[in-house]
């Protein structure tokens, strides 16, 4: 049943209901394909016998014609999502061995859905990171290679860098992800698949290991549209004990998806022609307009004119939000500690020095600084204001149009090790994903096509508030159009 993994969620799901394959045999293929594919470095905890549990369960429900909506599919969880007795250590070494005893919102809405766990997926350190190299267990390694014959080992993105991957690569059907400034919607990009982040409180942020509250949002990343939308209905949902989620009821994604998109009109935003920014992602730009374009809908042009505020905005507000949540990992209630010298401070300070990497250290330092007194008007509140800027230059917008499309990333995929001496280098890959999050806007990537390189190039969609079903529709429109169906060459 090798074919298996090359099947997407909803291929899945309906050969198993029609008795195709059983969820046993669904489940041993991603298992093995996982156990195969350790050179990717995708996975930092394989739980083959949770998927096969899972399995079981489903084929005895499907005996008694007691299915749920994911019952036979087994996914990919990132390790920043807490599950029950399972390693979750946010990629982290001050969480290494912390097996939480309680599941997060999230994975158990996807589990009372039917579906299994084949793992825990690498990451960048608690999030922070653009290329999977900040994992305290080392970079994952993308499925593609560069088409001129180079063996350069290229980032899958960041931070769902393992979740890309094991996508990409048929290791999961379907994997979670988390987004703070691009964190699904650039790796998807990188490695040719689809990835949504819905509006800001549709999925709990319990048991989520937090980053920056205001702006950390989870979604799914799949091969397609379709296997977005039954994902995302499955995660989402009310949570009383997250005080930012949603109370609202979840939509139909998937019996609303439609590629007709007559009436609705498309924002290009000027100010997202930037220079220096490769040819071809502004031909793919225009290419994804025409498709648009051809299923109906009327490109307008728009202005959203604090865009170039967006990412000096996101590096003040989210590192000063992380110093704040990290301040838990103190080596007392749980993860790594140090004894250090010079009592309880000490202990705290060779703690973090030992667990924390260079960039969370960064992070915590630049936040830490720009709410220290005498900065917090200067830096964080100017910010906040900023980000209300943006915000606003949204929704001025969307009374002109029902969607926005950009370009997801500035680039294709780079190699490991050519920007990890430059953060700003780095910081710069989530220049056109940012502006939604701060804004806590639905935004999804879907592939397009490939650069000269033979590279994945991604589209990227905005949508209103809770309009997750306009973002998905164009998302389709483009799919359709672009016939993407270009798949990494097996060399692992």
């Amino acid at each position: 049943m090798a074919g298996l993994t090359g099947k997407t969620i909803a291929e899945l799901r309906d050969g198993f209901r029609a008795g195709e394959f059983s969820a046993r045999e669904i489940a041993t293929a991603f298992n093995d394909a996982v156990a195969a594919a350790r050179a990717l470095n995708a996975y930092t905890v394989e739980t083959p016998g949770d998927a096969l549990a899972a399995a079981d369960t489903a084929d005895n429900a499907r005996n008694r014609g007691d299915l749920q909506p994911l019952s036979g599919i087994p996914l990919g969880i990132k390790d920043l999502f807490a599950t029950a007795g399972v390693d979750t250590t946010s990629g982290s070494n001050i969480l290494k061995g912390f097996k939480p005893p309680y599941e997060s919102t999230v994975t158990l809405n996807l589990r009372r859905a039917g579906a299994g766990m084949l793992g825990k997926l690498n990451m960048d350190e608690f999030a922070m990171g653009s290329s999977n190299e900040t994992s305290a267990y080392g970079p994952v390694i993308s499925p593609w290679k560069r088409s001129d014959g180079g063996n350069a080992a290229l980032t899958p993105g960041g931070s769902s860098g393992g979740s890309a991957a094991a996508v990409a690569a048929g290791l999961a059907p379907g994997v979670t992800g988390t987004d703070t400034g691009g964190s699904i919607r650039q790796p998807a990009a990188f490695v040719g698949i689809s990835g949504i982040k819905p509006t800001y409180g549709r999925c709990s942020r319990w048991g989520v290991v937090a980053f920056a509250s205001s702006l950390d949002q989870a979604g799914p990343m799949t091969r397609t549209v379709r296997d977005c939308a039954i994902m995302l209905e499955a995660m989402s949902g009310f949570d009383p004990k997250d005080s930012t989620s949603l109370d609202l009821p979840v939509p139909h994604w998937e019996a609303g998806l439609s590629s007709d998109l007559r009436g609705k009109r498309v924002g290009i935003p000027r100010e997202y022609r930037i220079d220096g920014v490769p040819e071809e992602i502004n031909a793919l730009w225009d290419r994804g307009i025409e498709w648009l374009r051809d299923a109906g809908a009327e490109p307008v042009e728009i202005s959203l004119p604090h865009t170039k505020y967006a990412l000096p905005t996101y590096y003040i507000i989210a590192p000063a939000e992380a110093s704040s949540n990290l301040a838990r990992y103190d080596g007392v209630r749980y993860g790594m500690r140090e004894q250090g010298s010079g009592g309880l401070e000490g202990m705290y300070a060779a703690t973090r020095a030992a667990g924390f990497g260079a960039e969370v250290k960064r992070r915590i330092m630049i936040g830490t600084y720009v709410l220290s007194a005498g900065f917090y008007d200067a830096y964080f509140n100017k910010a906040q204001r900023v980000r209300a800027l943006i915000k606003q230059d949204f929704a001025r917008a969307f009374e002109q149009c029902d969607l926005i499309l950009t370009p997801t990333a500035p680039s294709a995929a780079f190699g490991l090790g050519e920007k990890m001496s430059d953060p700003l280098a780095m910081y710069l890959n989530d220049v056109f994903a940012v502006p939604a999050s701060l804004a806590g806007l639905p935004a999804m990537s879907v592939p397009g096509g490939l650069d000269a390189q033979g590279l994945p190039l991604g589209l990227h969609l905005i949508g209103n508030e809770l309009d997750e079903q306009g973002v998905l529709n164009a998302g389709l429109a483009i799919e359709e159009r672009a016939g993407f169906t270009a798949r990494p060459e097996k060399w692992w």
